[in-house]
């Protein structure tokens, strides 16, 4: 079955795109895995509990044993095997005077009225958090009745997209600029629906309240917003206090690597640049501690394998300047940054930040909302079938209303 037809009216002209690196590549990553040093034995890294926020971080022995099957075991030969069976692209978009090459993963539907959807990811993710939820969504509908033409693009300076430029600055609501010209470069310029989590959650409400095109936005994440007035912690319900509580700790002793990225993104990007070992323990901790139950081990390395062949992680933490330099923005409290397109929300109690509904209902037109029992902060990635779920019943609802002009 064939997912790879283009809108005919599409001005950008993508072309395929197959993941594969060298065998010397390869050759040359383990080794380079083979000598990367483990520090010493230390009591915070015996006692460790990546799990817990105040836990100290990753555990040694867990270290030494992924790097052992990293090295031993796993095969990244599978991961572009399974990347490759679906339909891949790259195309160049320009943005403040830059060749943008910009990779992204796509079903396309023959279905007539398709809705377009985009589905952004962000750090320490990639293209790769979705790659369950493409495979739920291709298992479940042919490419003549798939409700929704599916771009799930790497974000620049992540996996296979180039950039930021190298002699300006740059930011979300660039990042948001480039994923509107594609989104209208592939012929859906008279409207698309957004989905984002983690720095994807910023470039949606970027794309909702700044981007014509953009009809919807749907969240999973919605850091830094702050109590309702109206809906005062006391009010809550016992599982919307605990997620509350989970942000709270998480502002408190979850986010010094933010700080670090956004304060010193050249140092950290450059040390972590350094060694596979690094990497691994850098952005494993993240994958354990902020998901429900904590992925497979091949999954975290799936994640971690593409940062390194693609030199991700320098190129990746720019957003953090946003939000974590010396003029930080936050764009949730801000009334410029409400969303006033259909937004819907999906609430995971094991979020890094699970905000209450009646806080995120005062930064945008919340018209769709649904609460899950599990899951957290990789949402696409942990719960697939819920994700894809939560898509069709929002899109459903929202959908022939905008289409009529009612929304």
């Amino acid at each position: 079955m064939s997912y790879d037809t283009i809108p005919s009216n599409a001005s950008l002209k993508p072309k395929p795109f197959k993941a594969h690196v060298s065998d010397d590549e390869l050759n040359d990553f383990k080794n380079c895995l083979k000598y990367s040093h483990i520090g010493p034995k230390t009591y915070e890294n015996l006692t460790a509990d990546p799990k817990e926020i105040l836990g100290w971080g990753i555990k040694r022995e867990w270290l030494a044993d992924a790097k052992d099957h990293w090295l031993n075991k796993y095969d990244w030969r599978k991961t572009e095997d399974r990347i490759n069976k679906l339909p891949n692209y790259t195309v160049g978009i320009e943005d403040v005077g830059f060749d943008f090459q910009v990779h992204f993963m796509a079903l396309f539907s023959k279905k007539a009225d398709a809705v377009p959807l985009t589905l952004l990811h962000g750090w320490p993710g990639s293209f790769l958090e979705f790659l369950s939820t493409v495979e739920v969504l291709k298992e479940k509908y042919t490419p003549e009745t798939l409700p929704f033409h599916v771009i799930v693009p790497s974000l620049p300076g992540y996996g296979y997209s180039n950039g930021p430029p190298l002699d300006k600055d740059f930011d979300c609501e660039g990042i948001a600029r480039v994923m509107d010209k594609l989104m209208v470069g592939l012929g859906f310029g008279k409207g698309y629906v957004t989905q984002g989590g983690d720095i994807g959650s910023f470039v949606s409400r970027i794309l909702g309240v700044s981007h014509e095109a953009c009809k919807a936005v749907h969240l999973n994440l919605a850091i830094g917003v702050g109590e309702s007035k109206d809906a005062p912690y006391d009010k809550l319900t016992e599982a919307e206090k605990k997620g509350a509580d989970r942000g709270k700790h998480f502002s408190w002793l979850g986010d010094s690597y933010a700080n670090e990225h956004g304060t010193r993104p050249a140092t950290v990007g450059l040390v972590l640049a350094s060694s596979p070992v690094a990497t691994l323990a850098w952005i494993g901790e993240k994958f354990i501690q902020w998901s429900d139950v904590a992925p497979p081990l091949d999954e975290i390395l799936d994640s971690v394998t593409l940062y390194w062949f693609t030199d991700s992680f320098p190129r990746a933490i720019y957003p953090y300047r946003q939000f974590f330099g010396p003029k930080p923005s936050f764009f949730h409290p801000d009334p410029n940054w409400y969303i006033k397109k259909p937004m819907g929300y999906s609430w995971n109690p094991q979020e890094l930040a699970a905000v209450p509904k009646d806080w995120v209902k005062e930064t945008g037109n919340m018209v769709w909302y649904r609460e899950h029992t599990e899951g957290g902060h990789f949402m696409a990635m942990e719960t697939p079938k819920a994700f894809v779920k939560d898509m069709e019943d929002f899109i459903a609802q929202v959908w022939p209303d905008i289409q009529k002009g009612k929304l």
